[in-house]
Formats: structure tokens, sequence, C-alpha cells
């Protein structure tokens, strides 16, 4: 029986739709292996029109038309830092206003695929300037581009300098495309851990709270959040002072890092276009994470919370299980 209709189940009537069956978990660390299972997750992400393309993409179109030239970043100068910004706050803006205008403002698809029955916070206290979107606007493009732009400045001007280890793709093409292929794994291992640190529960009062404000998601939600979280959140960019990399893998985990969340907070599961389900969007995993705040706090590429037994997969007993821990964290 389908999950957004059946009425044996009480989750079911918690949410508009939900997917079908137990939220699946990347099969790569799967006992014993699945190897096809892997492929076909793989083929999945990376084959069709997905978070992860479309992140890539942009990165892509970023560095050929816009990126200046590594040796301009010697120096701090406004040319390129300014170049640098645009690059996170116009590809942001486009992406989460666009989706925000498609599926809330025009109402493209109605509420086709839409997790939760209700509609986005207005005239609410609880949000900045008393509404939910330009709340997340603010500690959008006013936090989080901020932040993520200050640490970019840094790692391009340490690679210019040689402080940091540069590579191209004629020079080490096996690791290049191996590690563009990686940073999504090391974007979902670095968030699972700053993330469970923002709930110790003095951290979330004063900092993470700001994000779970937005108990429903919409596309301007994914990266809201407070100064003091972004300047963990987006520590991920400093592996690249490490790693070898190209500045285009630094260009795409900045996409990944900052638009792929536009995507997973939307609300929908997949937009839809002339009809067709055009796109993956909503992640329904985190959207369980939004609404019982204890549970899912990694991403489903890496099965953290399964092995540390906070995996929330969309059952009712997942949901009482949830509830009685999060009973135990705070009292």
């Amino acid at each position: 029986m389908p999950h957004d209709v059946s009425h044996d189940d009480p989750e079911a009537e918690r949410w508009n739709y939900r997917p079908n069956g137990a939220l699946p978990l990347n099969p790569l660390f799967s006992w014993p292996p699945k190897p096809m299972a892997v492929l076909r997750w793989y083929r999945g992400g990376w084959l069709q029109l997905t978070a992860l393309t479309l992140c890539f993409s942009l990165a892509v179109l970023a560095y050929v038309l816009f990126f200046p030239a590594l040796e301009t970043m010697q120096r701090f100068a406004p040319g390129w830092m300014i170049t640098i910004w645009l690059l996170n706050i116009v590809p942001q803006t486009l992406v989460a206003g666009g989706l925000h205008w498609w599926l809330y403002i025009r109402q493209g698809q109605d509420m086709h695929k839409k997790f939760d029955k209700r509609d986005l916070a207005r005239k609410n206290g609880t949000f900045t300037f008393g509404n939910q979107v330009w709340d997340n606007i603010w500690w959008t493009l006013g936090s989080a581009m901020s932040v993520a732009t200050l640490y970019h400045w840094l790692i391009f001007w340490a690679m210019a300098n040689g402080y940091a280890p540069v590579i191209t793709f004629a020079e080490a093409p096996v690791w290049f495309v191996l590690w563009m292929g990686l940073i999504p794994m090391w974007s979902g291992l670095h968030f699972y851990w700053v993330h469970r640190l923002e709930h110790h529960p003095k951290l979330y009062k004063h900092v993470h709270a700001v994000h779970h404000r937005n108990i429903n998601t919409g596309p301007w939600s994914g990266i809201s959040n407070h100064w003091y979280e972004n300047l963990l959140y987006f520590t991920t960019y400093f592996v690249h002072l490490v790693v070898p990399s190209h500045p285009l893998h630094l260009l795409f985990h900045a996409s990944y890092q900052q638009v792929s969340p536009v995507l997973s907070h939307s609300g929908f599961e997949k937009v839809k276009a002339l009809d067709t389900e055009a796109m993956r969007a909503g992640d329904f995993f985190h959207q369980l994470h939004h609404r019982y705040f204890e549970c899912n706090y990694g991403t489903s590429e890496i099965p953290f919370d399964k092995w540390f037994r906070t995996f929330h997969d969309g059952s009712a007993e997942a949901t009482e299980r949830t509830r009685k821990f999060k009973k135990q964290m705070y009292t």
C-alpha cells in the first residue's frame, strides 16, 4: 500500500506525501556486497538530473566562463574577490529563488510530491521579520554566503601562493576524477559530525535552533543558518588545504555544499515540469530530521545514523523511538 494513502499506518497521516517503503541508504556499505545496487545508486545520482549533476554543471560553467586566473589571487584584491563572492551569490539566488517561485508562488505543480501539508509560515514571530521566507533569505545571503566567501578567499589565496597543494588534470587525471567523485562523500562525513555537535542541547538552543525554525522547509531554508553554525558548517572546505585539489574541485564542493541544500530542503521530492517529473529534489531523509529533530543527522550517502542508531526510516515505529530519544536528551 503506498505510504501516502495508507490508513493503517499512523505515520502516513502526518504527511501530504511520503515515499513508498523504508528509506534507502547507500548500498556501498551493505554486507554482503551488492555491486548492481551500488551501480544503480551512483548511476541515479550522476547520470540523471539531480543535485549532483546540477551542482557539477554550475561549477564547470563558473570555472570556464568566470573564474579568474589563479595567479591573480596571490594578493587580496577587490577584482577577483568580488568575482568569487558573485560566484556564490548568483547561483544561490537563481536556484533558490527560481525554485521558490515555481513551487510556492507560481505553484507550478500544486501539491504533487510535497511532503508537508502546510504552506510556509507568514506572520509568525518565530522568524526574523515575522516571515519564514524573508528570514531564510537573510540568513542565507547575509550569513551563509559571507562565511563561505571568506573561506573561499583564504583557500584560493593559499592555492595561488603554494600553501595548499594544487593539481591539474594533465598531471593527475585519475586522482582528479576520483577526488571529484569523493567530495560528496567527504561532505556527508563532515556534515554528520558537525551536525551532531550542533545538536548538543546548549549549542542547539543558541545556534542551530535558527535553522530548525524551519520544521516545514522551503528552498531558501537549505543553508539558513546562524553565523556560528556557518563558521562550523563551511570548515568542510579546509580539506583542500591538505588534499591535492584543483580550483574546480573547490568550486564543485562549494556548489554541492551551498546549492544542493536548496533542493533537499525544497519540500517536494520531485520537480515537475510540463507534466513530467523532471528532477529529483527534496530529501525525505532530511525532511524527517526537520520534523522530529533528533534523527537522521547525516545523509543517506554514509549510513552513520544506522550505525549509531539514530536512523528514522519513515515508519511510525521510528517516530516513537525518536521521540523517546529526544525526551531522554532534554530531560
